[in-house]
């Protein structure tokens, strides 16, 4: 499946293919700077680029300078800034300014900790990438709170920059119905990989999901194998509780970020009285998001899945 955040999986198989790549990486942010710190911009030997690390502003501009440490060898901080002409010549006249630094794959940044990092990112084991005067390393330790809070950023000593990898999003939906078919799409674009499960083999079909992993498992079994993590969401669309809760009490029993079931309120109720006779909590069966999805007057299989798309995304961002 095609990905938008596999840029060092690129920035890999380009150095490999014998073009020379370079990654960019947004160290410092100030104002409104559209893009986050430790987001990353690949570039080829042959100017081809994946990623971002502004909002279009200033990428023209890293490329020439990437191009350039690429055939020096050598790394390279550039900053623009409303202050700078060049910032202004590029278009970031928003009021933001960054830090990128930009180092090239093999004369600095190896190649054999590249690969380890893409390794640690395909077992989904959360990684951070550390560059300072005592070298480039990986460590999966001691970085706790910048792992739960998904946030790069230098070390204390002002010099040493730490990048977080954690596993990518992953969205698990249980149902493969209409509203799955619109919210996979969707959710790829914002950065999950999608997993259906369903065992109905009629609805989770590869003529109504294309190319997309479908389990037809039972989804507590679905569930176990695929495993539940910080960094999972999971969507129950079936609204039969023969599927959904099986579901649900694996959920409950996890540390996934989100848990949103589709149903009615009257239907919630009652599968909030199953879960307290099943022996939850109400804390616990407070984190279910139920009905799913923000309230946006939603009509239609794919404006509901906008709105579970925004109810998962204020979570992860803001928080239950």
């Amino acid at each position: 499946m095609d990905r938008f955040d596999d840029i060092p999986e690129t920035v890999l198989a380009w150095h490999r293919a014998g073009k020379g790549a370079a990654l960019a990486t947004v160290v410092e942010t100030w104002g409104s700077a559209p893009r986050r710190v430790g987001s990353q911009l690949a570039i080829s030997g042959e100017g081809e680029i994946a990623g971002s690390v502004s909002g279009g502003c200033v990428e023209g501009a890293v490329v020439v300078e990437a191009l350039d440490a690429i055939e020096d060898a050598r790394s390279v901080k550039l900053e623009y800034g409303v202050s700078d002409g060049d910032a202004f010549a590029v278009g970031l006249a928003c009021g933001g300014t960054i830090r990128v630094l930009v180092e090239p794959v093999g004369s600095v940044l190896p190649e054999e900790l590249l690969a380890d990092l893409v390794l640690a990112r395909e077992g989904r084991v959360p990684v951070a990438y550390v560059s300072g005067p005592a070298g480039r390393r990986l460590e999966r330790d001691g970085h706790e709170s910048r792992f739960r809070m998904d946030r790069s950023g230098f070390d204390e000593d002002g010099e040493t920059f730490i990048a977080i990898h954690n596993p990518p999003l992953r969205l698990i939906i249980v149902g493969a119905v209409h509203i799955a078919q619109a919210l996979v799409p969707m959710a790829r674009i914002a950065g999950y990989d999608p997993i259906l499960i369903d065992p109905r083999e009629s609805f989770g079909s590869e003529a109504r999901f294309p190319g997309e992993t479908v389990l037809h498992d039972w989804p507590d079994e679905g569930l176990r194998a695929l495993g539940l993590d910080l960094r999972t969401a999971l969507v129950l669309l079936t609204h039969d509780p023969k599927l959904d809760d099986p579901a649900l009490i694996e959920a409950l029993r996890s540390d996934v970020f989100y848990i949103g079931a589709l149903g009615s309120t009257r239907t919630h109720a009652r599968r909030v009285e199953r879960l307290t006779g099943a022996g939850f909590s109400e804390a616990e069966i407070g984190r279910i998001h139920g009905p799913i999805g923000l309230d946006i007057g939603a009509a239609g299989p794919s404006e509901i899945a906008v709105s579970i798309l925004a109810e998962m995304t204020r979570v992860l961002r803001k928080g239950a």
